[in-house]
């Protein structure tokens, strides 16, 4: 072990147990969003979309990928010292995570289009929080969170358009 600030403070085991804590931490908030969202590619479809919605199809992959990031980056954190140093961030990481995750139940479970645009909405600002958090501790880690920020921005855009679009559906 190191006290490097610049390395982490864990064995190799504890590392790959960490990294695997985090990504089954994220696979767990896919499955509660997916179980939501079971019904997602109809109700997507049903929607009035603007011109520049992405495709259906898209949103799977991305969210799996960015998740995956996600993980990589709160891992990278917590490897500096573990929850009990770096509370504040981890914790950020985690309010945001669970924005997230009430997001999919808000929009496609319960159809509640304004409510899912402020959840977005405050999710973008914790994502940015998360971020300035991170980089304070890990620029890489950080950097992993860039793509995420970018996707929540279009999301956010997105459904603030379909729920204008959509008030009857969207109440």
């Amino acid at each position: 072990m190191t006290s490097s600030s610049s390395r982490s403070t864990f064995t190799r085991t504890r590392q790959v147990v960490g990294l695997i804590g985090w990504l089954a931490l994220s696979v767990l908030v896919i499955s509660l969003g997916a179980w939501a969202s079971i019904d997602a590619r109809d109700v997507y479809t049903t929607l009035q979309q603007p011109a520049w919605a992405p495709p259906g199809w898209l949103f799977g992959p991305m969210w799996t990928t960015l998740y995956t990031l996600m993980a990589i980056a709160a891992w990278r954190v917590w490897r500096k010292g573990g929850f009990s140093v770096q509370k504040r961030p981890l914790s950020l990481y985690l309010l945001q995570l669970a924005v997230n995750g009430l997001w999919s139940w808000l929009f496609f479970a319960w159809f509640k289009g304004l409510w899912a645009l402020i959840d977005v909405s405050l999710l973008w600002a914790l994502i940015l929080a998360t971020l300035i958090t991170f980089w304070r501790i890990d620029k890489p880690a950080s950097l992993l969170l860039l793509p995420y920020l970018a996707w929540v921005t279009l999301a956010t855009a997105l459904n603030a358009a379909v729920w204008l679009l959509n008030p009857a559906a969207l109440g």
